[in-house]
């Protein structure tokens, strides 16, 4: 069972977020694509180091209907140790700016940890959303930060770091662990003043195999957040070690995890493969439009 407290019952369904006067609508679910900007990121690491092809790949995203842009520099998978504050920056900077200048009416989300990479950026480049997969566990300035800048925040749940996070997670309960933090987690930020909050159960953050199909058979749970949920499932090792390939082989099991995600209340399916999180989209959508 899951208890609710102050800080999710006086809450209304959100079905927009508010990026500095702009709205993007959730009454429908969308796509978030992602753009690494890293050398070694599990599945697309290296593909995007110049200007040209950052900007190239956010022009692929938004052509085949995606509705945000996820930039990140650090990648986090399973044993990766991160890098310095500067070297984030240094990579951050340039891709935001570039795909803020070339497309400016694109919902731009930065995908960091850090309170003061996502204060350089904004002041820099102006509003973007931030995607923290730390959910304030790594920098307690963010959610301070956050309410100053005014920006929308994606609140995930990890367990650990990425160095150790694989390293024999456990769970009472997975679903009621994991509301129990987004409920923990949300108090701050309310108090904090940050208006516009997503939740994202971190699939692969410290999860074993069974906890991340029980998170996905179970994910329904989260509606009594009455907030946005982002899955972000995109041939992770969930999918490719279950049927024994490759993240490169795993695009299939992806489309369907993300509809069962979908089915289970998703709002927004951050991926690397645009065109089928749409199509998935669209189907589920006209099935559900039959059903009225």
């Amino acid at each position: 069972m899951l208890i609710t407290t102050t800080a999710t019952k006086f809450l209304k369904r959100k079905n927009t977020i508010n990026l500095n006067g702009r709205l993007l609508d959730l009454t429908k679910p969308v796509v978030m694509g992602i753009i690494n900007v890293t050398p070694d990121s599990f599945f697309d690491g290296g593909k995007y180091k110049t200007e040209k092809k950052v900007l190239k790949r956010a022009e692929e995203i938004l052509e085949q209907g995606g509705s945000v842009i996820d930039i990140g520099a650090v990648s986090t998978q399973p044993g990766s140790e991160g890098i310095s504050t500067k070297d984030e920056i240094d990579r951050l900077l340039p891709a935001v700016k570039a795909v803020k200048k070339e497309f400016p009416d694109a919902f731009v989300s930065i995908d960091t940890y850090r309170s003061w990479v996502a204060l350089k950026v904004i002041e820099d480049c102006g509003p973007c959303m931030v995607n923290d997969i730390s959910g304030g566990n790594f920098d307690v300035h963010m959610f301070d930060t956050i309410g100053k800048l005014g920006v929308p925040y994606i609140l995930m749940h990890m367990q650990g770091t990425p160095l150790k996070m694989q390293e024999n997670p456990e769970y009472e309960d997975i679903i009621r662990d994991i509301s129990m933090f987004f409920t923990d987690q949300v108090k701050k930020l309310t108090k904090a003043g940050v208006k516009d909050v997503i939740i994202d159960p971190g699939f692969g953050f410290g999860k074993t195999l069974e906890h991340n199909y029980e998170l996905l058979n179970r994910l329904d749970s989260f509606k009594v957040f009455q907030l946005p949920l982002l899955v972000g499932v995109s041939r992770k090792s969930m999918i490719y070690k279950l049927l024994a390939t490759k993240p490169e082989e795993a695009l299939n099991g992806t489309s369907v995890v993300n509809t069962l995600a979908l089915m289970g209340g998703a709002d927004i399916l951050r991926v690397h493969d645009v065109h089928e999180a749409v199509e998935a989209i669209r189907i589920l959508n006209i099935v559900r439009s039959t059903s009225k």
